[in-house]
C-alpha cells in the first residue's frame, strides 16, 4: 500500500503523488533552446522529484542524455575546492550509473586541476557520449565561499562550449534564486561578482497545488484504501496548507496513520485539525526552513 511521503523524493510505487512535472512551465522550451537555468523553492516543495522525473522522461525519449546530480557532498569543503570536486564527481558517476544505460554515462574523468576538475568533467562527458548531455544540479547553494564561486565560474567558462563540448542545457536547483546566494551563512553578501551566473536564461520555481490537486493526492489514498476524506475535510486541509506539499502531505499523513487508524472510518474537519495540533507540537524541520524561506 502506498503513503503519504514527507521525507525525501516521492516514488510513484510506493507514495501517493500527482505527475511531478506539472507544475513546472516552460522547461521543455528550455532545454531545446539549450538554456541554463535556475529551479528554486524551499525543501519539500518537489524539485528532486520533479527534475529526476523529468530527466528520465529526457532520456527515455531518445533524444538527451539527461541526469540530476547532487552537489551537497562538496558542501564540507568550502574553502577547498578541489576537494569538494573530487567528492562531487564520485556521487555524479554513481548517480549517472543508476539513471543511464552504459552508453551515456561518463567516461574516466580527465586528470585535472583542482579548480577546474568539474569543467573538464563534463568536457569530457560530453564529448564520449552520442547525445546532447543534460544535467540538473541539485543542491548548488549547500556549497559556499570559494567552492561556489569555483563552480559557477567553470560552469560560466564552459557555456561558451556547448553543446559540443559541455551540456547542452543545464540547471542549478537549490533553496534560492541565484541572486540571493551568499558565499556563507553571516558572511559575504554577494559573491564577489553582481553577475554570479549570468548565463542563465530563467529563474522558475514549482507552484504549489491548487484545491483540486489536494483533493486529487487525497483521493489516490480513497481509491486504494475506501478511506474518505469529507469534502469539508478537503477544504479545510487546503485552507491550512495552502497547497504546499509537503504541508500537504504531512497533514494527511497525520490524519491517516496517527489520528485515525482505522480506514474504515472517514477523516472529517476534526481530525484535519487534531492533525494540524500534531503538526505544531512536533516541530519539524521542514517547518523552520519553510518559514525560513518565507520570510
Amino acid at each position: 500500500m502506498r503513503f503519504f511521503n514527507t521525507a525525501g523524493p516521492c516514488r510513484p510505487d510506493i507514495h501517493y503523488m500527482l505527475p511531478p512535472t506539472a507544475r513546472l512551465s516552460d522547461v521543455q522550451q528550455l532545454i531545446d533552446q539549450q538554456s541554463y537555468f535556475i529551479i528554486y523553492g524551499p525543501r519539500q516543495i518537489g524539485k528532486t522529484t520533479a527534475m529526476l522525473t523529468l530527466a528520465q522522461e529526457l532520456t527515455r525519449a531518445g533524444r538527451y542524455a539527461a541526469v540530476l546530480v547532487s552537489m551537497e557532498v562538496g558542501a564540507p569543503f568550502k574553502d577547498d575546492p578541489g576537494a569538494a570536486e573530487l567528492a562531487m564527481l564520485e556521487t555524479w558517476r554513481s548517480a549517472a550509473g543508476w539513471q543511464l544505460p552504459p552508453e551515456l554515462q561518463p567516461p574516466d574523468w580527465s586528470e585535472s586541476v583542482p579548480g577546474a576538475r568539474l569543467g573538464a568533467a563534463l568536457e569530457a562527458w560530453c564529448k564520449a557520449i552520442p547525445r546532447p548531455l543534460v544535467i540538473f544540479l541539485d543542491e548548488i547553494d549547500a556549497l559556499q565561499d570559494m567552492t561556489l564561486i569555483s563552480v559557477l565560474r567553470q560552469l560560466r567558462r564552459g557555456y561558451w562550449t556547448r553543446p559540443a563540448a559541455f551540456p547542452w542545457s543545464l540547471a542549478l536547483i537549490g533553496m534560492r534564486d541565484v541572486r540571493d546566494y551568499k558565499v556563507a551563512s553571516g558572511g559575504s553578501e554577494t559573491l564577489t561578482t553582481s553577475s554570479p551566473f549570468n548565463i542563465k536564461t530563467e529563474s522558475l520555481t514549482l507552484r504549489l497545488f491548487n484545491a483540486s490537486e489536494v483533493a486529487e493526492l487525497y483521493g489516490q489514498h480513497v481509491a486504494e484504501t475506501g478511506q474518505v476524506f469529507t469534502s469539508a475535510a478537503l477544504q479545510r486541509a487546503f485552507e491550512l496548507t495552502q497547497g504546499q506539499p509537503w504541508l500537504v502531505n504531512a497533514l494527511a499523513r497525520q490524519a491517516v496513520q496517527v489520528v485515525v487508524r482505522d480506514v474504515s472510518r472517514p477523516i472529517d474537519v476534526a481530525h484535519i485539525e487534531q492533525a494540524k495540533e500534531l503538526l505544531i507540537q512536533r516541530q519539524d524541520t521542514h517547518l523552520d526552513s519553510l518559514a525560513e524561506r518565507l520570510r
